[in-house]
């Protein structure tokens, strides 16, 4: 059974989620459809409070309309844990200590390498990095990946499913990048930007060790 073609509307906010600001020349011209078709979705999706439009001033000619999503439609990403998970450990944090809940997080970082480091096994550099890339997509990172050379990548997700925890525990992140390296052993995974401090999307660098 072929894959159901994401509709036209869902493309937009996809592409709103990874460029973050777009304009509807833009979308018309990433979409290949009229710009009145892309204006069409576009009044949906703000009737939908999915999307906002912004007028900016150009040095030359008339004022621009740039869209991005709303708060709502940020939260139409996965997003999987949120407030719940951060009351738990919360509660968990003032009975049992701080220890405790970093402890949480060692053990799903060791769980996690359990299930998938056969993946990586008997695999080249290149092929283990894109190993990678696909498992986070499959957990809902929205993964991209730029080659910079045969021992450099730069891993780059425009979505964190654990943005809200990872606000409030670091240990998170610390652990994300722990779980890359124990899966790639020859690899040195240094973290640029962050969601989690405010950051338009995650992004790593992950070189060979020399």
């Amino acid at each position: 059974m072929r894959k159901k073609t994401s509709s036209t509307k869902e493309q937009i906010l996809k592409m709103l989620k990874v460029q973050k600001r777009l304009t509807v020349s833009e979308m018309a011209k990433q979409l290949n459809i009229t710009e009145m078709a892309v204006r069409r979705h576009l009044n949906a999706l703000e009737r939908d409070e999915l999307v906002q439009t912004t007028l900016v001033r150009q040095p030359l000619g008339r004022p621009t309309n740039v869209y991005e999503l709303t708060t709502k439609g940020e939260q139409r990403f996965p997003r999987h844990y949120q407030q719940t998970m951060i009351d738990f450990l919360a509660d968990l944090e003032q009975m049992a200590g701080k220890e405790m809940v970093d402890q949480l997080f060692k053990n799903r970082q060791e769980r996690m390498k359990r299930m998938y480091e056969a993946n990586f096994l008997n695999k080249s550099f290149a092929e283990k990095v894109k190993e990678l890339v696909d498992l986070q997509n499959e957990h809902g990172y929205m993964t991209e990946l730029k080659k910079k050379s045969d021992d450099l990548f730069e891993l780059v997700e425009h979505n964190c499913p654990i943005a809200e925890l990872a606000q409030v525990y670091p240990i998170a992140c610390e652990c994300e990048r722990g779980l890359f390296e124990t899966l790639i052993h020859e690899a040195e995974v240094v973290p640029k930007t962050c969601l989690a401090a405010g950051d338009d999307a995650c992004r790593y660098d992950i070189k060979r060790k020399k």
